[in-house]
């Protein structure tokens, strides 16, 4: 696919994505340095996988692409990735956090510590590396642009996902308190709500055992656009909010799931509709009362 946006959007800025090595995140990494980033770190906690995919997204963009082993629930295992920006780079632009934890769980059957993992995958995360790249991006006055990776499961409410709304739920707040407690630095912290987005492991991993083809079939029936997302689509959703274009946003969510959120099924199919309002009508002219004139 084409993107929109000029090659050099973000030339000469470095990137931090944690959760980088695969599906959504993998592929924000990929369109941020086809816009010209400097350079970018991606985390995770599986370095054969990290290297692999740093060797990948540096073939791929002619980009300088590094790794570093991280689990984000461990504050000093951030501030160590920060520290290796700023000893490689000297500056961090921006921060992407997607590392995320999620699977299917009815919630009378989901155990504290399950609902805690991903809390603190997810959550304690992203605060972690929000906290470890703050010196880094105030200091000096540059400032960055923070983007949070959410979802829209809390918007409504979502089967067998207590624990995930949970988590980005907080996490969505916590967007919205840093862009206002942060803004006087020149930092900007938005999130990114994706919606299904094919082959990433966070759709297939949520519909396990079932052909990918009958997934894609299924979660495109409830999306308005017609189609599941796409990585490309995140990845130009992130250039955006980190280029000069989204120089004037922070504190907002973007969702970018082509009107998943919003669909619910038809009250009646739509080719019905017109034969329908006509039959309401004519009842309703029936029933008047007829109008006997006393002159």
């Amino acid at each position: 696919m084409n993107s929109p946006f000029k090659p050099e959007a973000l030339e000469g800025k470095v990137a931090i994505v944690t959760g980088g090595g695969s599906g959504i995140c993998f592929g924000i990494t990929k369109e941020l340095l086809l816009h010209g980033c400097t350079a970018a770190i991606i985390c995770g906690r599986r370095e054969s996988f990290l290297q692999n995919a740093a060797k990948e997204l540096t073939a791929i963009s002619n980009r300088t692409c590094l790794y570093k082993v991280c689990d984000v629930r461990d504050p000093s295992a951030c501030k160590a990735v920060v520290e290796y920006a700023m000893s490689q780079f000297g500056r961090v632009d921006m921060l992407i956090n997607g590392a995320a934890g999620n699977f299917l769980a009815e919630a009378k059957s989901l155990t504290p510590k399950g609902f805690k993992t991903v809390m603190d995958i997810d959550t304690q995360g992203t605060f972690n590396m929000c906290h470890a790249v703050f010196p880094a991006m105030s200091n000096g006055g540059r400032g960055g642009s923070i983007i949070n990776i959410s979802m829209t499961l809390h918007y409504g409410a979502t089967w067998y996902q207590a624990h995930a709304s949970a988590a980005k739920s907080a996490i969505d707040s916590l967007t919205r308190t840093l862009a206002l407690e942060w803004g006087c630095y020149k930092i900007r912290v938005n999130g990114i709500a994706p919606g299904p987005i094919e082959n990433t492991p966070g759709t297939t991993k949520l519909a396990p055992g079932l052909n990918a083809d009958d997934v894609a079939e299924m979660m495109t029936e409830g999306i308005p656009l017609g189609r599941l997302g796409k990585a490309f689509d995140i990845g130009m959703a992130a250039v955006f909010l980190g280029s000069e274009a989204g120089d004037y946003i922070t504190g907002d969510i973007l969702v970018v799931d082509g009107g998943e959120w919003l669909y619910k099924p038809p009250m009646v199919p739509k080719e019905m509709v017109a034969e329908l309002s006509r039959k309401v009508e004519a009842k309703s002219r029936a029933q008047r009362p007829k109008m006997v004139s006393k002159l």
